[in-house]
């Protein structure tokens, strides 16, 4: 009778323990977030950081601030997430090199993003681009390739090496036959700057980055470097479609914790940023303006993704001989 009682006991202790686990913390957040953007201030990355943190501040009635730590393709800050302490209150906000590029070109890095990293979910998923400085006397994908064949090592603009641009470009030469000059950047407005100013001639970023240039007539959008047209530029063909088959990137931002972090408090943090993006007004006002669309995926899925991206960039990266 004893023993049932002390299984009895320890049973209901032992589920009590999973369910807390998983259940909603109490009191979080009780004092201010922290949402780390591993590029300088200017870019995608960082505006879709700034407008979440506003909304969630909103949400939590604690501020959540983001802290720009650029440099070395988003390693830098990242790692500064991959060793902060498991407790939901210091988040990293990236696009996708930080997650699942970088690691296939960086045998030494500071962290592994499958395993320091808790998945929270997708923000937001961009539209990837070909865009070219006005000054570029070129107006298609074609008369691009044809550019490049008869001058060689035009300058392109990346977010560092390792990161998705430089990736991206790095396959685009190899599939297209044609050699660049690698200008690594660390963040996107540095790259605009320049290509208004005729530094750097082309370069792949996002399309909602590029749409004012492109409306004040400083730069071209050409291509989309989707694998198919996206309803919000019907007007604009994919780069395979344009004249090198095979290109196409997949490009997202991701928010994730530091591992071991409770999954309570992971849950709730997923829920918050998933009520957001389900807002029509956020969708409209600060999503759609930027050419992107809203994430939300669930933690598994967003884990899921991580992973199954690795491969497929590593894949990619081996393809086009790419090495640091």
């Amino acid at each position: 009778m004893k023993t049932s009682i002390v299984r009895r006991l320890a049973c209901a202790a032992l589920l009590a323990g999973v369910a807390g686990a998983h259940a909603e913390p109490a009191g979080y957040p009780d004092r201010p977030v922290r949402i780390v953007v591993p590029y300088t201030p200017g870019g995608a990355t960082d505006t879709v950081a700034r407008s979440i943190a506003s909304q969630l501040s909103t949400r939590w009635g604690q501020p959540v601030i983001v802290e720009n730590r650029g440099g070395a393709s988003g390693m830098i800050g990242a790692a500064a997430v991959a060793k902060a302490q498991p407790d939901g209150y210091t988040l990293v906000l990236a696009d996708s090199a930080p997650f699942v590029i970088l690691p296939s070109l960086h045998a030494d890095m500071a962290y592994d993003p499958l395993k320091d990293f808790a998945s929270i979910t997708v923000v937001a998923r961009q539209v990837p681009i070909l865009v070219v400085s006005s000054k570029l006397p070129v107006h298609s994908v074609k008369e691009l390739v044809a550019y490049l064949k008869a001058h060689p090592n035009t300058p392109y603009g990346s977010l560092g090496p390792g990161s998705y641009p430089h990736v991206a470009m790095e396959a685009f030469q190899q599939l297209s036959g044609t050699r660049m000059l690698h200008v690594p950047y660390k963040g996107t407005a540095q790259v605009t700057t320049d290509m208004i100013g005729g530094q750097v001639s082309l370069y792949i970023g996002t399309l909602g980055a590029f749409q004012q240039q492109e409306k004040a007539g400083t730069v071209r959008i050409l291509a989309v470097a989707t694998q198919q047209r996206v309803s919000l530029r019907p007007d604009l063909p994919t780069v395979a479609e344009a004249g090198v088959p095979g290109f196409a990137v997949n490009v997202w931002f991701g928010l994730a914790g530091r591992a071991g972090t409770p999954a309570g408090i992971l849950d709730k943090i997923h829920a918050d940023v998933q009520a957001v993006l389900r807002d029509r007004h956020f969708v409209e006002e600060v999503l759609l303006p930027q050419a992107l669309t809203p994430g939300g995926d669930s933690r598994a899925d967003f884990g899921d993704l991580m992973r199954s991206d690795t491969e497929r960039w590593r894949q990619s990266i081996q393809s086009a001989g790419i090495k640091l």
